[in-house]
């Protein structure tokens, strides 16, 4: 079941909701059904525990570095 972001035409809140199978979506604030899905940030799953909390792995800024190929980059390839 997807977890959708709307915002509503009528009186523009903005809002999240899961919807399920054929379920029409509609506004809990005024009702209405004409909403505008919005573009949402899917969540990942990530363990927690460390000194600053939990962190998402990609955020780490990349090793500097690297074999120097041109395809490496800014060095993150580890050799």
């Amino acid at each position: 079941m997807p977890l959708f972001e709307y915002e509503c035409r009528r009186c523009h809140s903005r809002f999240e909701l899961l919807i399920r199978g054929g379920d029409a979506p509609e506004c809990p604030l005024c009702h209405s059904r004409d909403l505008d899905r919005q573009l949402g940030v899917p969540a990942a799953h990530v363990q927690g525990g460390g000194p600053r909390g939990a962190e998402l792995p990609v955020c780490a800024p990349a090793p500097t570095g690297g074999c120097g190929a041109p395809w490496c980059g800014t060095g993150g390839c580890d050799r």
